[in-house]
C-alpha cells in the first residue's frame, strides 16, 4: 500500500508482535520503488520517508518496552505481599501446631516455606532487573580492575576453604555508571566462582584484549563450561544450563549483566566448552 506520491505510509503498529513484519513490509515496498523509479526526486523523498520511519518506529518500540517493563514491575511488586503472607502463615502454623503434626506434614510445611522464600527472591531480582531500564546513567570514570579485585577478595573471604587463583589485569577503566557496572562485574565474577566450585583450584581471570571491533574485556574461568549451542540462551531470564540443585541461583544474573552492558552501548557474548571453562567477553567505551 502506498500514498498519493507512490511512497509507503509510515507504520501503524499497535501490537509489538507485528512490529518486525511491518517494518520488513515497508522496507520491501521502498526497495521495490527504488528498483522501479530511481529518479533523483523520488530518491530524496524515499530518504526522508526512511528517516521518518526509523524515528517513529524507534520511538514506538521504546514506548512499548517502557510499557512492558512497567507492567512487569507492577506484577512483580503486587506478588510480594501474598508471598510474604504465605511465608508468615506457614511458619506460624509450624510453630503452633508442629507438635501435633507428623514428620511428613512438617516436611510439606518446610517445602512450602522454602519455595515461598525462593519465589520472593526471584521477584526481588525481577524488580531490580526492571529498574535497570528506568535509571538514568551517570558518566564517570570506573576502574573495572578495582571492582574485580575487591570482588575476588570478598569471594575468598566468604569461603576460605576453597583454593583459587585470581589473575586480574590492572588499570582497566571505562566511562559509565559506576553502580551499574559494579553490579555487572560482581555478577560475572560470582558466576565464575560458582561454576568452578568443583575444581581443586579455581582459576578466574579478568582482563582485556584487542579484537577486530576494538577492545573487549573478559572474565574467564576453568569451570564446568557449557555447550556453545546454548551460548545465546544463557542470557535469557530463567534459562538454566546446569542443575539448579548443584549450582543454585536466580537465573537472571547474566540477563542483568547483558541489560547493563547494552545500556552502556556495548555488547556481551560467551565462549566455552563443556568441562573446559567459559569466557564472557563484553565491550565498553575505554576511558
Amino acid at each position: 500500500m502506498t500514498n498519493e506520491k507512490g511512497l509507503p505510509p509510515l507504520l501503524e503498529v499497535s501490537n509489538p508482535a507485528d512490529l518486525k513484519s511491518s517494518i520488513h513490509n515497508s522496507l520491501e515496498s521502498i526497495r521495490d520503488l527504488l528498483l522501479r523509479r530511481p529518479d533523483h526526486e523520488e530518491l530524496g523523498a524515499l530518504t526522508q520517508q526512511v528517516e521518518r520511519l526509523l524515528t517513529e518506529q524507534g520511538a514506538r518500540l521504546e514506548s512499548i518496552n517502557r510499557d512492558l517493563e512497567a507492567f512487569n514491575y507492577s506484577v512483580a511488586h503486587d506478588l510480594c505481599a501474598p508471598l510474604t503472607r504465605i511465608c508468615g502463615f506457614t511458619q506460624a502454623l509450624k510453630e503452633r501446631c508442629g507438635a501435633r503434626l507428623d514428620p511428613e506434614a512438617i516436611d510439606y510445611l518446610e517445602r512450602i516455606h522454602k519455595s515461598s522464600l525462593h519465589m520472593n527472591e526471584l521477584i526481588e531480582a525481577l524488580l531490580e532487573l526492571s529498574q535497570l531500564s528506568y535509571q538514568s546513567l551517570k558518566k564517570e570514570l570506573v576502574d573495572l580492575s578495582a571492582i574485580a579485585s575487591e570482588t575476588a577478595g570478598e569471594l575468598s573471604q566468604g569461603m576460605p576453604e576453597r583454593r583459587a587463583d585470581f589473575v586480574i589485569e590492572p588499570k582497566i577503566t571505562t566511562i559509565g555508571d559506576s553502580r551499574l557496572l559494579e553490579i555487572a562485574m560482581k555478577n560475572l565474577m560470582r558466576n565464575a566462582w560458582k561454576f568452578t566450585r568443583l575444581r581443586e583450584t579455581a582459576c578466574i581471570e579478568f582482563g582485556a584484549r584487542e579484537m577486530g571491533s576494538g577492545r573487549a574485556c573478559f572474565v574467564r574461568d576453568n569451570g564446568v563450561g557449557f555447550d556453545m549451542c546454548n551460548a545465546e540462551k544463557m542470557f535469557q531470564a530463567f534459562q538454566r544450563l546446569h542443575n539448579s540443585a548443584e549450582y543454585p541461583g536466580h537465573g537472571i544474573g547474566l540477563t542483568t549483566v547483558q541489560r547493563i552492558i547494552t545500556r552502556h552501548g556495548g555488547r556481551i557474548w560467551a565462549e566455552g566448552e563443556v568441562d573446559k571453562g567459559a569466557t564472557f567477553y563484553f565491550t565498553l567505551t575505554p576511558a
